[in-house]
């Protein structure tokens, strides 16, 4: 049998990456951004950037002109402030991802226990009806001692009547 050769207008199955995609551990990544986001949200991260603004005003407002970088209205400091928070809020986003999905896992936890409890509740009711019903059907002791002062009662009034007609033995 002859080989069947590909046809020319057909491309090939296989593709060639033509630039190389580069590869990344996405947990690490993501618990980077995590640690990011937890740090700028903190008050040290608001003193510090307060910091930084206020030295570079200062030093842009009070240094002469040949060595002062960024003059007034400071745009490098707005670019500069602009360039950090282009970065934040992606990386604040990844944070608040990775958070929502360890939240639906929890409450998928949550939703299983609380089923199961819900499951265990309803055996414990069906096994205390079942007990109470069992219980019903026993006889307590004050019924017993009721039960048995009656006989006794019964007992003693047959044997006063078997005196009173003149038999010896009392009957059962």
């Amino acid at each position: 049998m002859a080989e069947q050769r590909p046809r020319l207008d057909t491309p090939r199955e296989v593709r060639r990456q033509l630039v190389r995609r580069p590869s990344y551990d996405a947990d690490s990544f993501g618990v980077f951004a995590e640690q990011f986001a937890r740090y700028m949200g903190t008050a040290r991260f608001l003193l510090w950037m307060t910091v930084f603004v206020l030295v570079w005003v200062l030093f842009n407002a009070v240094a002469p002109d040949s060595a002062a970088f960024d003059a007034y209205p400071y745009i490098f400091l707005t670019l500069m402030l602009s360039l950090q928070a282009s970065y934040a809020a992606p990386l604040i986003l990844l944070a608040q991802n990775r958070q929502e999905q360890r939240d639906k896992v929890v409450a998928e936890q949550d939703r299983q226990a609380n089923a199961r409890a819900h499951a265990d509740m309803e055996f414990l009711a069906r096994e205390v009806a079942s007990l109470r019903m069992a219980v019903g059907e026993v006889a307590t002791r004050d019924f017993v001692r009721s039960e048995l002062r009656a006989l006794l009662a019964e007992i003693e009034e047959r044997s006063e009547r078997g005196t009173e007609d003149g038999e010896d033995t009392p009957r059962p």
